[in-house]
């Protein structure tokens, strides 16, 4: 059995050594300080995170696939970052992918013995028919769990582009990975116990993974969601009052845009931003491949010529 008392994350905290003896109010400010090492740590890493969404963006633009895979802890994070894709962004189920060891029950209740299984990952990559357009990112805070291994491990043999994340610098993970991100986080409060520290600095690095993939991709205006799935009465309120902050209309005036263009919020904008109809403006937007801002001076370019 591999021993993992080298492992940053498995190491005792010199700082909590006495932390069963202290007061509520010791406990959480301790937890709090502990908290904001994360960001500053997550923050040495940003040149490796670039990277990667750099060759995201690059593989999701030949309509390739952002797969997250991941064991426990690490893989609810990434099924979380997926599952909200959908909703934020427009996309459909299909783009982003979480996939956790133990399969979808894996969430809710541990599946003892999954992460330990390097061909369970190859099964679930299969499954999905992963493709030489896809990008794989194995999250692993100890960096060495087995189904994060097998999953980039078999990635990389299908030519997919492999990311990972992990914990520990020179993880195991990283010599699987086109582009390694190796966030230390130090020891955990609670020894072991990577739900903590080591679970923070992946969703900080998943925000940023398709937050900013989805920017690139043409999903945001100004900082506005622009392909939100407007399911509800509340989503469909948030689409008007996205149109009104991005272009200053009314709530009537927006409401007639949206109406006609049938609740499509880049086409409302495009259509109050220039003064064009519906037709005119969806032209536009596909001539510039949705981004919002070109498809503006695409219309204002040919009202000059």
């Amino acid at each position: 059995m591999e021993r993992l008392e080298h492992l940053v994350t498995e190491q005792r905290n010199a700082r909590t050594r006495d932390l069963s003896e202290l007061s509520i109010k010791e406990i959480i400010e301790i937890m709090n300080e502990e908290d904001q090492t994360v960001a500053l740590a997550v923050k040495k890493e940003l040149p490796a995170i670039e990277r990667a969404i750099a060759a995201i963006v690059s593989s999701m633009e030949k309509q390739g696939r952002l797969v997250y895979v991941g064991a426990g802890t690490s893989g609810r994070i990434g099924v979380l970052d997926a599952s909200e894709c959908p909703p934020t962004f427009g996309v459909d189920f299909n783009t982003v992918i979480g996939l956790i060891a133990g399969g979808e029950g894996a969430f809710i209740k541990a599946v003892e013995g999954a992460e330990d299984d390097e061909e369970l990952a190859v099964s679930d990559l299969k499954r999905i028919v992963l493709t030489a357009n896809d990008v794989v990112v194995g999250l692993t805070a100890s960096g060495r769990t087995p189904y994060a291994k097998g999953a980039l491990q078999y990635a990389r043999q299908a030519g997919a582009t492999t990311v990972s994340v992990a914990c520990n610098k020179d993880s195991l993970v990283s010599s699987y990975a086109d582009h390694a991100i190796e966030v230390e986080v130090g020891p955990e409060i609670l020894t072991g116990s990577t739900r903590l520290k080591a679970a923070t600095a992946q969703k900080l690095i998943l925000n940023m993974i398709s937050t900013t993939a989805m920017i690139r991709l043409g999903k945001v205006y100004q900082n506005l969601m622009m392909d939100l799935h407007a399911s509800n009465q509340k989503l469909r309120e948030r689409s008007l009052r996205i149109v009104m902050e991005a272009t200053g209309a009314g709530y009537e005036e927006a409401s007639l845009a949206m109406k006609a263009t049938d609740n499509h919020v880049k086409t409302a904008i495009v259509m109050l931003e220039t003064g064009r109809d519906c037709e005119a403006a969806r032209a536009a937007l596909g001539e510039a491949s949705g981004f919002v801002k070109r498809a503006i001076e695409v219309v204002r370019t040919a009202s000059r010529e």
